[in-house]
């Protein structure tokens, strides 16, 4: 759960309120425990658990986005800039390195279609949209390449010291 507690950390620092939407029991009760509110979703997919969140931020008259918990580069700069293009109506999108979507917001409806090539799936249902694409909202963990990437850039070395640490403790290795 560390790289998601970065991420939420990133977006409490950049001012934006963290949601958790999730079918899983223990990203449920870690965001519980942290005192993070918790949406609950059945379906366990990202699709769902998008709009899930989407509709929840709607319904309670606030703007929403959509950030990804994969982020291990991702600053509260960043996500400040997210949120300052969002608060102010502007559609927002922020692409992965390999054409994904890593984070997401819109004044409008979307249909949320994660996976290879969403970013320009999500693109098309955008109204003049600013593109958001920085070193943290570009680098996502899809694979064990991306992995070695983000270890390789200074601002993921907190990466490698995991890497190492999980090396020298239990089986099971500290979780990332």
């Amino acid at each position: 759960m560390g790289m998601a507690q970065r991420t939420v950390t990133a977006a409490e620092l950049a001012l934006l309120l963290p949601v958790i939407v999730t079918a899983a029991d223990e990203v449920r009760t870690w965001a519980v425990d942290l005192g993070l509110l918790v949406i609950p979703e059945t379906s366990a997919g990202l699709d769902s658990a998008a709009r899930v969140g989407a509709a929840w931020a709607a319904s309670n008259g606030m703007s929403w986005a959509v950030i990804h918990s994969d982020l291990p580069l991702v600053t509260a700069a960043d996500l400040s800039d997210l949120g300052a293009l969002a608060n102010s109506g502007r559609d927002v999108i922020a692409p992965s390195a390999d054409g994904g979507t890593t984070a997401i917001s819109s004044a409008g409806a979307v249909e949320f279609a994660y996976g290879p090539g969403s970013f320009h799936r999500h693109l098309s249902q955008l109204d003049r949209p600013a593109v958001l694409a920085r070193v943290g909202t570009l680098h996502d963990l899809d694979s064990l390449n991306d992995l070695h990437a983000a270890m390789d850039h200074p601002e993921g070395a907190w990466l490698a010291q995991v890497a190492a640490s999980s090396d020298d403790s239990a089986p099971d290795g500290k979780e990332i």
